[in-house]
């Protein structure tokens, strides 16, 4: 008969990185079975494999090495993804909040552990300072309902890393007191570090990261260059006396700004991170946990009993004092509960700092009793924070998508076509339409490109085919649908509106005229025909550095602008752009104007930050450059002929963009004009062509030559 057990534990690294792929892959299948979260999954597989489960695995250095990994992702990915907005309005409740879940469950354990178990004040504040921090071991479950901005969950992370910092600090207090040197320069040394580590990731990371992000494009570089921050910044956070999981979690933070949701590149941070080391992370942590130890005697039942009540208590206690004090609802008092009440890596970093603290020959602050009874903790406290988290999850998204049913228009047209025939600036058109498009509706895009039907047709067709699927593959990055097509057209305006029909488009994004080789004007060949042939909105954008280095938007406003049918759209458009790069954006234009659009900011996207500065006349446009720096975006809303808001000095934008905008990123915006489609009616007073300059603009440039020649002579 074969023996297994002599089989067992598995020490080749193969087999193991076998075994748990194979778990991270069946786990979330059976736990969908059982009605269980998938993290409670990972954790239980980590306790059957480990050594106090069945002994199949040997935590080699491969856990050690993942495991720290994966904790350092959920850390970096919970700064990365907070609304740094929403915190820089709620100050106040971070603070407030931050305090509650870190000395209420703080006093609570100390008293307990002193009074009920009989600990030194020393090993009582040590476990204090265990159940003060947490580990957000649930933040995957808001990923996976897409909850990772809501009002709660920004102020659960971020209270959290408040908490998890004071812990840490007094952990490292502590410490210092059993050391043999003088302890009073302890805190001036700390102070000095932590100053000068938070001054320079504050000045040197954004630096650092705008010159690699405007010259590199490459995803392999990108996502290794952010890698190495975040390991950087966690190796400079070990270095000045606090763990790791802080320096993650700040690097997020900083990189906040350049990494937007839905960009490419947070979608293989957030992919990588959740497939593989974030589930290593949470076996590791099973495989330490040791179920026996509960079933040893009453006395381990009653001490894990009394760390898990007090401990959960407190941080339930600070959750829902907290949710009443800013007026949440019971499902944000349950998510902040659920997020800030799960204790893993970083309880299990204080249990090895105390191990190590000597406070007699042979006799050290963390005994095995205290430390089973601590790891023990460790998986009830997991599994109420899952469950909790899971609960409230679904009940915010419920209640979300009632009031939307309420307030959303039904009616939304929204579907972009992106036309694209230049290889150089297509992935931007691309990645701007992302930027644009409505996440809730989660429509697909539409990427045409027209190919002029000359002798050259099937050559132009078949690279119009090659960039259009690099264009897919490129969305594909980002969970975004496109559907592509390449058209025949003897006039290029003619297939852009024909295609435009034919999928029932909203609005049109398309590169502004480079090649000055194929036409000297500034709208190109076709661009003048599109837009006063097509009454929807057309945006043509150029860019000179990558979008997500912009860190302000200046729009120029028409005056009457608030009087078109498309004022609200482009209006949505820009909003979302700047929330999704969290930049500034600041409206030029009348004070009418300009108080519609606060109001429709402050009613729809609050978080936005915006700023209105009064432009009474059109003239002072040129105005408006010697302020423009290399990172900023300038929007210019216009008009078409014969609409409520043209006005005569449209005609000299062409030659103002030349003259003064040359080399900043632009965009020009052509709202929507009318119910109707221009080129379904013919009619002698409205005429299908226009000239891109006038017979008086003609005239007056003649006029202006003369007089400076006339002036040389």
């Amino acid at each position: 008969m074969i023996n297994l057990s002599s089989y067992f534990p598995i020490t080749d690294p193969t087999l193991i990185f076998f075994v748990v792929l194979v778990i991270i892959l069946t786990a979330p299948i059976v736990m969908s079975k059982l009605r269980i979260p998938h993290i409670i999954g990972m954790v239980l597989a980590g306790i059957a494999i480990g050594q106090y489960g069945f002994n199949i695995l040997e935590r080699d250095n491969s856990f050690e090495l993942f495991g720290r990994v994966g904790l350092y992702y959920i850390m970096f990915l919970a700064g990365l993804e907070m609304d740094m907005e929403g915190v820089k309005k709620h100050t106040r409740h971070f603070v407030i909040f931050g305090l509650l879940t870190c000395f209420v469950p703080l006093f609570l354990t100390y008293v307990m552990a002193m009074t009920i178990l009989g600990y030194s004040s020393a090993a009582s504040f040590l476990l204090g300072c265990i159940m003060a921090s947490n580990t957000l071991i649930s933040y995957p479950i808001i990923g996976r309902y897409g909850l990772q901005r809501h009002q709660s969950v920004t102020l659960s992370v971020g209270s959290s890393m408040i908490s998890l910092f004071m812990a840490l600090v007094m952990l490292a207090a502590l410490s210092g007191s059993f050391s043999k040197e003088s302890s009073w320069l302890f805190w001036p040394l700390f102070i000095l570090k932590f100053a000068l580590y938070c001054l320079a990731s504050l000045v040197f990371i954004p630096k650092l990261t705008r010159y690699f992000l405007r010259r590199y494009s490459d995803a392999v570089m990108q996502y290794i260059f952010v890698l190495a921050i975040m390991f950087l910044s966690a190796a400079l956070t070990s270095a000045i006396g606090l763990e790791g999981i802080f320096g993650a979690f700040f690097s997020g933070l900083i990189l906040n700004r350049y990494i937007p949701r839905v960009s490419p590149l947070m979608n293989r941070i957030e992919f990588i991170g959740n497939a593989l080391f974030i589930p290593y992370f949470l076996i590791g942590v099973g495989m330490l946990i040791n179920v026996r130890t509960i079933f040893t005697g009453f006395n381990m039942l009653w001490i894990v009993f009394l760390i898990v009540f007090f401990g959960t208590f407190g941080k339930a206690l600070a959750a829902y004092i907290s949710s009443l004090l800013f007026r949440y609802t019971k499902a944000d008092g349950n998510i902040m509960f659920g997020l800030t009440s799960a204790h893993a890596a970083g309880a299990i970093a204080m249990v090895m700092v105390g191990m190590r603290l000597e406070v007699a020959p042979g006799q050290y602050l963390i005994n095995d009793i205290m430390l089973n009874g601590i790891i023990t903790m460790i998986l009830f406290t997991c599994i109420i924070s899952t469950l909790m988290t899971e609960h409230a999850a679904k009940q915010i998204i419920i209640q979300e998508k009632a009031h939307l049913q309420t307030e959303q228009p039904k009616d939304d047209d929204e579907r972009i076509l992106l036309c694209v025939k230049y290889p150089d600036i297509a992935p931007q058109l691309l990645y701007l339409s992302i930027l644009m498009r409505n996440q809730r509706l989660n429509r697909e895009l539409v990427a045409l490109n027209v190919v002029y039907d000359g002798q050259n047709s099937s050559r132009d067709r078949t690279q119009g085919l090659q960039l259009l699927e690099q264009l897919q593959q490129q969305a594909s990055a980002s969970d975004v649908r496109v559907q592509t097509q390449v058209r025949l057209a003897t006039n290029i305006a003619n297939g852009i509106k024909h295609a435009f029909r034919e999928f029932a488009c909203s609005e049109i994004i398309m590169g502004m005229h480079v090649h000055t080789d194929i036409s000297p004007r500034f709208w190109g060949e076709f661009i003048q025909s599109l837009y006063n042939g097509l009454n929807r909105q057309i945006v043509l954008t150029r860019f000179v550095q990558p979008m997500a280095t912009l860190r302000r938007i200046r729009v120029a406003v028409p005056s009457r602008a608030e009087f078109e049918p498309g004022f609200r759209r482009w209006l949505e458009r820009l909003c979302r752009i700047s929330g999704q790069l969290d930049c500034r954006i600041q409206f030029h234009g009348r004070k009418d104007s300009l108080v519609l659009i606060a109001e429709y900011i402050n009613n729809r996207h609050p978080n936005v930050r915006a700023e209105y500065t009064p432009m009474e006349h059109w003239n002072e446009l040129p105005q408006l450059a010697a302020d423009m720096a290399e990172d900023h975006l300038f929007v210019v809303v216009t008009a078409r002929k014969g609409t409520i808001s043209y006005k005569t000095a449209l005609e000299r934008l062409p030659d103002e963009l030349q003259k003064y905008f040359t080399g900043k990123n632009l965009m020009i915006i052509f709202p929507d004009q009318f119910g109707d489609q221009k080129e379904d009616r013919m009619s002698f007073t409205e005429s299908q062509h226009h000239e891109e300059n006038s017979i008086y603009d003609s005239i007056s440039r003649w006029i202006h030559e003369r007089k400076k020649k006339n002036k040389a002579l």
